[in-house]
């Protein structure tokens, strides 16, 4: 799954990878986003195409229709997704990215459990596949977003079986395509995840469970 992850670079610095300037509408801002422990139930700057251009909005990360009497959701499974209740017209309209410099896993050692970073190899930012209600800026009650995960595989398996469903930049920007049919964004999410074996992982403080730290020394290796 994906409860909690670092976005912490500048906007340019994810932007840079899926569009140009003229494919943005999108202010420049040079300041550090610095959140390197997003968690759910938060505010999150999230990527979504209108009108033909990328948009970046603040949107809440927990996603629960009026008829659903329960806590508000944060992951999708990709094997549902598309045909749920309660994401099929998610899939349909509102697929965005959450851009990352990685996430994070717990796993049980002993009587503890042990926080993992996990990011890409070649130090790129990654790309996370997610659904939200659209368009993002209403405000109504049901704004919010999931984040879609995918089963783990290779060594990821080891930290947690699930993981968020990360995308190329190519398959990103094809992913947020308003013309893009639900049918046609599966076809997307197939060919263009990112693969276990461009990951790797690092222990990490144990301070990152706690939603109230924030700062570099969460993702540095212990």
């Amino acid at each position: 799954m994906c409860g909690r992850f670092a976005q912490a670079q500048t906007r340019e610095a994810y932007l840079a990878f899926l569009a140009d300037e003229a494919e943005r509408d999108i202010a420049y801002d040079p300041a550090p986003i610095g959140r390197y422990n997003v968690a759910p139930g938060t505010k999150v700057l999230l990527l979504s195409e209108r009108d033909s251009q990328l948009h970046l909005d603040p949107v809440f990360w927990g996603y629960a229709p009026g008829w659903w009497n329960k806590p508000p959701l944060i992951n999708a499974r990709v094997e549902t997704a598309a045909t749920s209740r309660m994401f099929k017209p998610l899939w349909q309209h509102g697929r965005a990215i959450c851009f990352a410099d990685g996430w994070f896993e717990w796993k049980r050692e002993g009587n503890k459990k042990q926080p993992w970073f996990i990011h890409r190899a070649d130090g790129q930012p990654i790309f996370m596949a997610a659904i939200g209600s659209a368009p993002f800026e209403r405000g109504d009650e049901a704004e919010g977003f999931v984040i879609v995960t995918s089963a783990a595989d290779e060594g990821l398996i080891d930290i947690h079986d699930r993981r968020p469903l990360v995308l190329s930049p190519d398959a990103a920007r094809a992913w947020m395509r308003q013309d893009l049919s639900g049918k046609e964004a599966e076809a997307i999410i197939a060919d263009g995840a990112v693969p276990a074996d461009k990951f790797i992982w690092h222990a990490v403080t144990r301070a990152v469970g706690n939603v109230k730290n924030q700062g570099p020394e969460l993702i540095e290796a212990l």
